[in-house]
């Protein structure tokens, strides 16, 4: 076991009986706090399928890099590790948003990186569509309007009203990210974490855990203190477990919006150092989600304990899908051991 220094603190690298491990894979395995088992959803392959044929349809696995990486990212796989129970239907919605998201991200990034300016007329787009309903001009838009569709048909209007909202949110985050990207000063950890916050593109899927409930849940339970603290949580967790493995990738690319590369530039450090720290951070994070769950639990209803197992499945499934995900696979090419 080896142990490095930061500027703060010193990091030890290794298992806790002192075994060492092999690559920074291994590492965030060894580390990571991850109390929820590994399930998967019955209708997985039902859903891979759709999402290739609804991807074909809006024309979008005709656009150059696309069809790649869906196949490297599995939007499908995500979405059955962290929807587990829910039905075949509301399973496709859930996989559908998901590769959306992974391309609207992907082309966003492209775009932002040469200038924020650039993204505009995407963002223009949605924000109409999610907002106004407005027809789309792109197949980028006309794949969103499709989706908003099955949204309203699926959920009460309540909830496809926060799908919308929470949407649009992580539209205008992307923004942010551009500007971020494109100035020459380094973000700190904060800085990140907050814009870490707008586009992890996780909140937008809570309003699907809602309607995959049997009644839908009281204003009094969703907007309670506890609830809604429970959600920004969940969400930061299962967005910072994916900035754990694709570290190496966005170190590579020059990509800044990822927690562990906030935490290195911050400190100084290694990067394997800097992974045990953001790795501590979230260990904390999952830990006030367990006690301030097992404090609200008996209060909520049945709908609302799903409603908050929901957010469970999106931690426990990004972690487990993190790991063997082909996007993230340069984890394992770097040394647990600088």
């Amino acid at each position: 076991m080896i142990t490095l220094s930061t500027t703060h603190e010193e990091i030890t690298l290794g298992l806790p009986d002192r075994t060492p491990v092999a690559n920074l894979g291994d590492l965030i395995d060894a580390h990571l706090h991850m109390p929820f088992p590994f399930r998967r959803n019955l209708h997985e392959a039902e859903a891979a399928a759709g999402v290739d044929a609804w991807l074909r349809v809006w024309g979008l696995t005709d656009e150059p890099g696309v069809a790649a990486m869906i196949a490297r990212t599995r939007p499908a796989e995500l979405a059955s590790y962290i929807s587990a129970d829910v039905d075949s239907g509301l399973l496709q919605i859930v996989a559908n948003q998901i590769a959306y998201q992974f391309v609207f991200d992907d082309r966003a990034e492209d775009l932002g990186q040469r200038s924020p300016g650039r993204l505009l007329p995407m963002l223009f787009e949605s924000i109409a569509i999610l907002r106004d309903g407005r027809r789309p001009g792109t197949p980028l838009g006309a794949a969103l309007a499709d989706l908003h569709r099955q949204v309203r048909e699926r959920c009460t209007p309540a909830q496809a009203a926060r799908w919308a909202w929470k949407s649009r949110e992580y539209v205008h985050g992307l923004l942010y990210e551009a500007v971020a990207q494109a100035q020459p000063y380094l973000l700190q950890a904060g800085d990140c974490t907050s814009i870490r916050s707008l586009i992890a593109g996780v909140e937008p899927f809570y309003p699907l855990c809602e309607a995959a409930q049997p009644d839908e849940l009281s204003p009094a339970e969703l907007h309670h203190p506890v609830v809604q603290r429970l959600s920004r949580l969940s969400a930061d967790a299962a967005v910072w477990i994916p900035d754990l493995f694709s570290a190496v990738k966005e170190q590579r690319t020059g990509g800044m919006i990822n927690l562990a590369l906030a935490h290195q530039r911050e400190n100084r450090c290694t990067l394997q150092a800097a992974v045990m720290l953001a790795i501590r951070q979230i260990n904390g994070t999952i830990k006030e989600f367990q006690d301030l769950y097992a404090e609200v639990e008996p209060d909520l209803s049945p709908s609302g304990v799903g409603y908050v197992e929901g957010m469970i499945g999106w931690m426990r499934g990004c972690y487990h899908w993190s790991r063997t995900v082909p996007r993230y696979a340069d984890v394992a090419t770097v040394p647990a051991v600088p």
